[in-house]
């Protein structure tokens, strides 16, 4: 047989065998019986067969099984809720960037508010001088602003035809009075006469009450009846002993009732009035202590209480006014000098941190608690009042527990490299 007759009888041989393995129908002709299964379903079915079935397991077998998974499932909770999230820092790390840590401690929490402030007259010792009558200045001893005066000095004397008329008036009925009374007493003198002496009393009583609503002094009425003839100027006395801070009259000017002549200003004490921020005005009250300096009286110290706190709140700096009043019986302290104050404020004991160790995100504030072994946990915190380079906590700490004070930007990044910190 030759070799292209061999390879024929080979092929048919194969072909044959094929038609075995697929399947061979008794009735005479070859068909599959089914279609071919997919490979993964093949296999799940074999390991199926090979893995024997479980007995069914009984009702306490079951719950048994089921309480231990959520027993587990609670410690595995519980376990996550006792261990907050936490950045590893070695402690050759900690040398190398320099973190420090302090105590959460009570301590005497003290604020100090540092403002500038200004020189100003008190107002309380301001007067202005004004006439009530109508004149011209006929003489002026006090000519120019600035000058010193003492309480009772003449400031200006004023020529009046009014006032002299009403002088005038009252000698009139001060010597009618006196000759209405008859030598004898009031039991000699007849009853008209008593009643004219009534009368012309009255009359001088009104007469001289004028006088003294036009700021005529006692003195000065008891030197026309003396006289017996009016004054021709009425003399304008200083009610209080200061400076001239304004002149309004000349020599020989005419003046109406009510016109200004002078204001004057008592320096014997002088007020301080300082500008305190919005944020800062929760903790300033009247009786507060403060210290005040001026760059014009170096090595001299005032201390003042405030003694008032503005209502109203400026606008446009958003600010408020605060008052002292300072002894300047000296003169050393002029109007319109600037001063630097100190107010110092005792806020009492508290739990503070250094504000180096809080961390404000803008949203929330965060300490970085020292848990040892080179874990530092991040922890929300909330802030009170400050002072001294402290901050108080209200929440969120305890007294004892260590943060980092030191490098605390570094250790944030960390965390927040790691996803510790929830951005």
């Amino acid at each position: 047989m030759n070799k292209k007759n061999s390879m024929i009888m080979v092929v048919v041989f194969l072909c044959a065998g094929l038609a075995l393995v697929i399947g061979f129908s008794g009735k005479g002709g070859f068909f599959l019986e089914k279609p071919p299964e997919p490979v993964a379903q093949i296999a799940a079915e074999s390991q199926e067969q090979q893995v024997p079935s479980a007995q069914p397991e009984t009702g306490d077998d079951a719950a048994s099984a089921s309480g231990q998974g959520s027993s587990d499932n609670a410690h595995d909770a519980s376990v996550a809720e006792e261990e907050p999230p936490t950045v590893e820092i070695p402690e050759e790390g900690q040398r190398f960037i320099g973190v420090k840590t302090t105590a959460v401690a009570e301590k005497i929490l003290n604020k100090t508010i540092r403002t500038v402030g200004r020189v100003e007259y008190d107002e309380r010792k301001i007067a202005t001088v004004n006439t009530k009558i109508a004149g011209w200045i006929e003489r002026l001893p006090v000519n120019y602003t600035g000058r010193y005066v003492k309480k009772g000095e003449i400031l200006a004397e004023i020529y009046s035809p009014e006032l002299v008329a009403s002088q005038q008036e009252y000698l009139n009925i001060l010597k009618w009075s006196q000759q209405g009374v008859s030598p004898g007493g009031a039991e000699d003198a007849s009853v008209m006469n008593r009643m004219l002496a009534q009368d012309a009393d009255s009359l001088r009583q009104a007469a001289r009450q004028r006088l003294k609503y036009w700021d005529i002094t006692e003195a000065q009425i008891r030197k026309i009846e003396q006289t017996g003839s009016p004054l021709r100027t009425l003399a304008v006395f200083s009610p209080v002993g200061g400076y001239v801070v304004q002149k309004s009259v000349l020599q020989g000017m005419k003046v109406q009732p009510g016109e200004k002549l002078f204001d004057l200003v008592d320096t014997s004490t002088v007020w301080v009035v300082s500008d305190i921020y919005e944020h800062e005005l929760a903790s300033i009250r009247t009786g507060q202590k403060a210290e005040i300096t001026l760059a014009s009286i170096p090595g001299k110290v005032f201390s003042a209480a405030i003694e008032y706190v503005s209502p109203i709140l400026a606008g446009e700096t958003r600010t408020a006014k605060i008052r002292f009043t300072l002894d300047n019986r000296s003169g050393d302290l002029k109007p319109q000098m600037f001063a630097n104050v100190e107010v110092k404020i005792g806020l009492g004991s508290r739990l503070v941190v250094p504000d180096s160790a809080v961390i404000n995100t803008g949203s929330r504030q965060l300490v970085y608690v020292d848990k040892g072994d080179g874990y530092f946990e991040p922890r929300e915190v909330k802030l009170g009042l400050k002072g001294e380079g402290m901050s108080e906590i209200l929440n969120g700490l305890q007294a004892g527990e260590k943060v980092a004070s030191a490098a605390t930007f570094l250790i944030d990044s960390e965390a927040r490299l790691k996803g510790v910190v929830q951005q």
